[in-house]
């Protein structure tokens, strides 16, 4: 940890290497969060893009080194946020993978689409919550400190979001995953 904060302060002080370094052993995290919110790589490389250029021009504003990772995954958010805003379209599966379906994947692919499906009805808030409380495992508090949002609104927003998970899975009750 003692390394990520020296050459967080070197990258505050102008040192691009070291904010290169630093940046590039959390892309495969950052690429992850950002795909997870726009649903398709390309998307989620603008999406990093954007990220490195907004964390280079604001590192010397970040107050607590040790943070860093979390400073940079909330950058990604909002930045996927961002430009699903400003797209303002329903992420499409691509024909490849429908087609890359085999008999034996069919169970296990059925319900990664119908999962992705019910996060995607979610609204940006909600689906950033969901994201980070169960495929980050990060605590409530975690959550809401990357959001920067108050404990109380993440709390919201996460049990708002997990109701309307469990009220579609009710409705097509064709799913039969049991949420109850």
């Amino acid at each position: 940890m003692r390394s990520i904060i020296d050459l967080v302060r070197k990258a505050q002080r102008g040192d691009e290497f070291a904010y290169l370094e630093l940046f590039q052993q959390y892309e495969d995290d950052l690429y992850r969060a950002a795909y997870v919110h726009v649903g398709n790589e390309e998307d989620a490389l603008d999406v990093i893009q954007e990220t490195a250029y907004r964390s280079f021009k604001g590192i010397r504003k970040l107050k607590e080194p040790a943070y860093f990772k979390t400073w940079l995954i909330k950058i990604a958010i909002s930045c996927s946020i961002d430009l699903l805003r400003k797209r303002k379209r329903q992420i499409q599966w691509k024909p490849e993978y429908m087609e890359s379906i085999t008999v034996s994947d069919e169970e296990d692919f059925t319900l990664s689409i119908t999962l992705k499906e019910l996060v995607e009805a979610l609204e940006p808030e909600e689906k950033s919550v969901v994201i980070l409380r169960f495929y980050y495992d990060l605590t409530i508090r975690e959550v809401t400190e990357i959001l920067d949002i108050p404990l109380g609104t993440g709390k919201t927003l996460l049990y708002r979001a997990l109701k309307k998970l469990r009220k579609r899975v009710e409705e097509d009750g064709d799913y039969g995953y049991g949420l109850r």
